[in-house]
Order: C-alpha cells, then sequence, then structure tokens
C-alpha cells in the first residue's frame, strides 16, 4: 500500500511562488511508473496539472501551467515537488498529488493523497 502526503500549500499573491512535495510512504520499494499533480477548484472538475515518469524523470504539463510550474523528484526521498512560479488567482485550488502504477491505463492513477490547498489572492 502506498500512502501519498503533500504538503507546501498556502496562500501567496498573484506573481508568487510555492513548493509543493508529496511524500510517498511505502512499506517496501517504491517504484512507480508515473506520478502526477492534479487540482480542483471550487465548483469545477478535477484537472491535470503535471506528471513525471518515475524513472526517466520525463516531465509532463498542462498548457495553462507550461512555463511556470516544473515537475521533479527526488528518488532517495521518495517525494516529486511542484515548483510553481509566476502564480494567478486561477491557480487557487485543491493540489492532489497521484501515483500510477506499471502497466495501467495512462488515464488511471492508483494512490491519492489528502490534498493541499493553495490560494492566490490578486
Amino acid at each position: 500500500q502506498v500512502q501519498l502526503v503533500e504538503s507546501g500549500g498556502g496562500l501567496v499573491q498573484a506573481g508568487g511562488s510555492l513548493r509543493l512535495s508529496c511524500l510517498a510512504s511505502v512499506g517496501g520499494a517504491f517504484s512507480p511508473y508515473r506520478l502526477g499533480w492534479f487540482r480542483q477548484a471550487p465548483g469545477k472538475e478535477r484537472e491535470f496539472v503535471a506528471a513525471i515518469i518515475w524513472s526517466s524523470s520525463s516531465p509532463y504539463y498542462a498548457d495553462s501551467v507550461k512555463g511556470r510550474f516544473t515537475i521533479s523528484r527526488d528518488i532517495a526521498k521518495r517525494t516529486v515537488y511542484l515548483q510553481m512560479n509566476s502564480l494567478k488567482p486561477e491557480d487557487t485550488a485543491i493540489y492532489y498529488c497521484a501515483a500510477q502504477s506499471w502497466g495501467v491505463s495512462p488515464s488511471r492513477y492508483d494512490y491519492w493523497g489528502q490534498g493541499t490547498q493553495v490560494t492566490v489572492s490578486s
């Protein structure tokens, strides 16, 4: 079983930065295929933000965050990060970390964290 715990959310002014972290706790080896960040704003559906292939660190981004957000991972620390720069009020949402196992559908994430709130004031 994998437990994901996000941290680093908070309140920031537009144009500011935050770095989110997601720590994976497992009973044994941790080797997912991909780790992703998603977000859900009030009244909206959850949307993809960014993902990273765990083994190669190849990143993927939603168009809305390209050039502003950077995803990275530290294998030794079992942690994935989301550096968010030039934040906008529309980035306000609960941000979730998720892990995808090998061999599953690309749209399927098996494990989810509880989320961390990011609020960007104008």
